[in-house]
């Protein structure tokens, strides 16, 4: 099989996945380790995925083990793989994990997902920096009628979001939840530490209802944020009530729309594990795990509010917040999975304003 660029550009290899052919975004993560938490990240919805890391699927993939507390799976941070195709340098048909309990080919085949072995993801990564992410495709023969698909143009997160509310028990303080492709580990960051949650669905008018709530949470998901306007109204009625509010990757993105800002298409985005994050108010850089192709424009965020923190790579927004109400947010993900966790006590200083 092979990948084709939408400028061309056509790229041999052998396929370990599924006998099928996919279109979507080219994207590339530069993480080592965690590739099934990154392949059910929902962030990943309709993309083509190069992992610039040579060797994968060495320690095959878990068991989905599901929480009876939760109804979450402990081992995936959704119910499914979200990347429509996958590219690696090389791929280990041997694996070896106490975990494990089936191979990284069997668990892509069982999703309909081709994989491709034996490209050069080094030589592709460069051209995808060089030029851009891009569309593609993975087909069987030039003959294909399989066309390019751009996934940002539809509505993304209307595919990973829930369908109706859900409720979680934890303690006094109640947290409205918007759930826009959300990774499970985000909700278990709020329950470990006794925040009760109702959960909605991405479109859901969350001031309706007759709950009281402590704070807001806007989640990570796919796609374009200027697409999801009930978010941004939801986002304004919390900030008119003054009500503590945070935000998480495309949360970051959809607040600062709320606020007057404007967001941008980045040339390649920031996938992968090791994106360094300065805090702009302490100047203390930070190791963190980022999931985006979006990104806030800092010079159309209005006056009362502030950067908060900036990549130390390229200098581009990485978390907002408000010069004098409770109202936060981060384009990076403080509860990792995979990744690491220096900036997990954000969640902590959330719960401190609510």
């Amino acid at each position: 099989m092979q990948l084709i660029l939408k400028d061309g550009t056509k790229i041999e290899g052998e396929n370990f996945g599924a006998n099928s052919e996919v279109a979507g975004e080219v994207v590339f993560s530069t993480g080592m380790v965690g590739y099934p938490e990154t392949f059910t990240d929902p962030s990943f919805e309709g993309q083509i995925l190069v992992l610039t890391y040579p060797l994968i699927g060495n320690y095959g993939v878990p068991e989905e083990i599901i929480n009876k507390k939760t109804n979450l799976s402990d081992n995936f941070e959704s119910e499914k793989p979200h990347i429509v195709g996958l590219i690696v340098t090389e791929y280990s048909h041997n694996y070896s994990h106490y975990q494990a309990k089936k191979s990284l080919s069997e668990w892509l085949k069982e999703y309909n997902i081709p994989a491709l072995t034996g490209i050069d993801t080094r030589t592709l990564t460069q051209y995808l920096r060089e030029n851009g992410s891009t569309l593609g495709k993975i087909v069987k023969s030039d003959k294909s009628k399989c066309n390019f698909v751009d996934p940002n143009k539809r509505n993304l997160v209307a595919d990973v979001s829930i369908k109706e509310p859900i409720h979680y028990k934890a303690g006094k303080k109640h947290v409205a939840f918007v759930h826009t492709g959300a990774k499970n580990n985000i909700i278990r960051s709020f329950l470990e530490r006794n925040i009760s949650l109702t959960v909605f669905p991405w479109d859901y008018d969350v001031f309706s209802t007759k709950e009281k709530f402590d704070g807001l949470f806007i989640a990570n998901g796919p796609g374009d944020p200027e697409l999801l306007t009930p978010i941004h109204q939801n986002i304004q009625k919390a900030f008119a009530m003054k009500l503590p509010t945070f935000g998480i990757c495309l949360g970051n993105q959809l607040m600062a729309i709320a606020a007057g800002a404007k967001t941008y298409k980045m040339k390649y985005g920031h996938r992968g594990q090791n994106q360094p994050c300065i805090d702009l108010e302490t100047g203390k850089c930070y190791l963190t795990v980022q999931n985006h192709g979006f990104v806030v424009d800092p010079k159309t965020l209005p006056n009362n509010w502030s950067v908060w923190f900036e990549n130390a790579n390229d200098g581009t927004v990485e978390g907002i917040r408000h010069k004098k109400f409770p109202f936060m947010s981060v384009q990076f993900h403080p509860e990792a999975s995979p990744g690491p966790t220096d900036t997990n006590y954000l969640f902590d200083k959330f719960i401190k304003m609510i």
